[in-house]
């Protein structure tokens, strides 16, 4: 009876070992891509208008946006407030003045214009602006009040105004934006329908997946993605949930990423025994905050073929 004791351990100790190398040792390898282009519910198209400014969709991370004056004489202060009240009358913008870090800096001391690098056109501009997929995101401003005015509404001032908001010169003689001063320019009402557009979208950070690919082996998984923030404002904390199928195989928690920059993400060798290669991996960003688009919080990855 000794030998069928030995021959059922021997059978035991087989399947055992079986089990072992079919959920701890990589076999075949199962590469997984992202086939289609995952859709997204954010549009810009009807916003953009490339003649208006200096990039496409330029504005500050919120419609209220702080400002500062220093270094100004009382009339000069005085046309850059009434200036503000006037672009507030036109548009949803509002301003706020602000002791310190404020997001557009007016000055009045001509010292500064040996420094005009720092500006993108005439005495007014952008001075630090971020690149996302979706907006050209103004950190800075800077306006330089030099010339006086002698006509009844703030002309200068606006116009410089508006350059610190990403706008650029226009070729019509009545605008506002014209090069030369002329009393009776206006803003036009195609430049403040199109503020209004620009900053009806809320102040929302919004995450997304760029470049996912992943590979199963075995019980094992190897993934590689990056997640970016191309919203207006930082993200909060989130997760990344990695599912096969219905199963959860891994969870990656990502701290608060800064507006237009992206982060990598790389993990060989995760062991699951829940993945099956028989089923779709999804990749999900569970986001406890408001984004501008949450459409793109989630793609799907298919066997390739």
């Amino acid at each position: 009876m000794e030998w069928i004791k030995s021959l059922s351990t021997f059978f035991v100790l087989l399947v055992i070992g079986l089990l072992t190398f079919y959920f701890f040792i990589p076999t075949n390898s199962v590469n997984y891509v992202l086939q289609e282009s995952q859709g997204s519910n954010f549009s810009l198209s009807q916003t953009t208008n490339d003649s208006f400014q200096f990039y496409q969709n330029m504005r500050y991370s919120d419609y209220k946006i702080s400002y500062r004056i220093t270094g100004c004489p009382i009339g000069k202060k005085d046309e850059m407030k009434r200036a503000i009240a006037y672009i507030e009358d036109k548009t949803i913008l509002q301003f706020y003045e602000v002791v310190d870090s404020e997001e557009i800096s007016v000055t009045c001391d001509n010292t500064l214009k040996i420094e005009g690098s720092a500006f993108i056109a005439g005495e007014g501009g952008t001075t630090n602006v971020t690149k996302t997929n979706n907006f050209n995101v103004i950190d800075n401003g800077q306006v330089l009040l030099l010339r006086e005015t002698q006509c009844a509404e703030p002309i200068v001032a606006s116009h410089e105004l508006m350059h610190s908001l990403g706008f650029q010169h226009s070729t019509n003689p009545s605008n506002l934006m014209y090069p030369t001063v002329d009393c009776r320019q206006t803003i036009g009402d195609d430049t403040v329908n199109y503020i209004n557009k620009l900053y009806s979208y809320p102040s929302f950070s919004d995450l997304s997946f760029e470049n996912v690919t992943a590979t199963i082996k075995g019980k094992y998984l190897n993934g590689n993605f990056i997640i970016r923030n191309n919203g207006l404002i930082n993200s909060e904390n989130a997760t990344v949930i990695v599912y096969s199928g219905n199963s959860i195989v891994k969870k990656i928690s990502l701290g608060s990423i800064n507006v237009g920059y992206g982060i990598e993400i790389m993990f060989e060798n995760q062991w699951s025994p829940q993945i099956s290669s028989d089923e779709s991996l999804r990749f999900v960003i569970d986001a406890r905050f408001n984004e501008l688009d949450k459409s793109n919080n989630e793609v799907v990855l298919n066997e390739k073929k």
